[in-house]
């Protein structure tokens, strides 16, 4: 591999996940990236873990849902144990799926069954809840190499970040569209029932408090609706 070229491409990439507008296309560019930048990658996607089920993210081939959710079901694999890193790994690399696997003994015949002839991850993020890894597939046995693991990780480290970045952003801006749409419900409170401000709040809580509906669902309710 020309590692300066490399890093002028992952340099580019950088850019170009901090430009994207949404999560959902800075996943989209990071797993696309990983096809582009990692020898031998053929397809890639973002395992995230919910306790015990399993989302896929930003998948670039079908291949990638049908191992996620093979995972799922047997309960067991390496995406698994890359998303929970529970022997404190970040990196795992399996050359090749042809053989045994006495690590994975009822994922690996059945992943090589699907195409799958190697394939890698890395610890993407933690949470308090959802744990994720971004997971590199080849249909060839011993197509990733040391080098391949190295750009791998290299990419994981800057697709970490962006994807952190990105949530954040995200989250900040439901938590705008909420305080918005919390003070429309309280003008028309406000406006129809000649309510303070404090009033109008204290509606909307205690609303909320006793049918057990979250404050932004009965704030969109009377904005829809004009009443409680």
């Amino acid at each position: 591999m020309d590692w300066g070229q490399f890093a002028q491409q992952m340099a580019s990439m950088a850019r170009d996940l901090l430009a994207q507008d949404s999560v959902a296309t800075t996943l989209e560019r990071i797993t696309a990236s990983a096809t582009e930048l990692v020898d031998g990658c053929d397809a890639a996607g973002i395992l995230v873990l919910h306790g015990t089920k399993v989302e896929t993210l930003a998948p670039t081939h079908e291949l990638v849902i049908d191992s996620h959710r093979l995972q799922e079901h047997l309960g067991e694999g390496p995406c698994f144990d890359a998303a929970r890193s529970s022997r404190g790994e970040r990196v795992f690399r399996i050359a090749d799926l042809t053989g045994e696997q006495q690590r994975w003994p009822a994922y690996a015949p059945l992943a090589h069954k699907l195409g799958v002839g190697s394939m890698m991850g890395f610890l993407l993020f933690t949470g308090d809840k959802d744990l994720g890894a971004l997971n590199l597939y080849s249909r060839e046995p011993g197509a990733f190499t040391a080098t391949s693991e190295m750009a791998g990780l290299l990419l994981a480290s800057h697709a970490a970040v962006a994807f952190s970045s990105a949530r954040t952003h995200a989250q900040m801006e439901r938590a705008a569209a909420t305080r918005h749409t919390i003070g429309e419900a309280m003008g028309i409170l406000m406006g129809a029932h000649h309510l303070t401000e404090d009033q109008a709040f204290a509606v909307l809580r205690r609303y909320s408090q006793e049918k057990n509906i979250k404050l932004h669902k009965v704030a969109r309710r009377v904005c829809e609706q004009g009443t409680l």
